[in-house]
């Protein structure tokens, strides 16, 4: 698992710049670069989201990820071990972004 910092400061699931979802999904199956990427797991604030039982952000977090050219990408999971999800003003998941894509060499 990784340890996430989340800066989209405008998702429901966001405290503290960490994730109370316990775990995340990035998209972007044919990202190139890290704005190819997207965390579809983002819903915007006053959603009705549902957070952990404890409703307390997780400071590790599973995260899995289509974006198959990634370096820390390994069956369809994120392997790095720090991960950053940005795009502070996001109104949909496309306005964000996986800060921590690596292409493959």
């Amino acid at each position: 698992m990784a340890q996430l910092t989340c800066g989209v400061i405008t998702c429901g699931y966001n405290k503290e710049k960490s994730c109370c979802k316990g775990d995340i999904m990035v998209g972007g199956a044919s990202a190139e670069n890290e704005r190819d990427t997207r965390c579809e797991s983002f819903r915007r604030e006053n959603c009705d989201c549902y957070t952990s039982a404890l409703d307390h952000p997780c400071q590790t977090i599973s995260i899995d990820c289509e974006a198959t050219k990634c370096k820390y990408n390994s069956n369809y999971k994120c392997y790095a071990e720090r991960v950053s999800i940005e795009g502070s003003r996001a109104t949909e998941c496309r306005d964000t972004l996986c800060g921590t894509f690596d292409k493959n060499k």
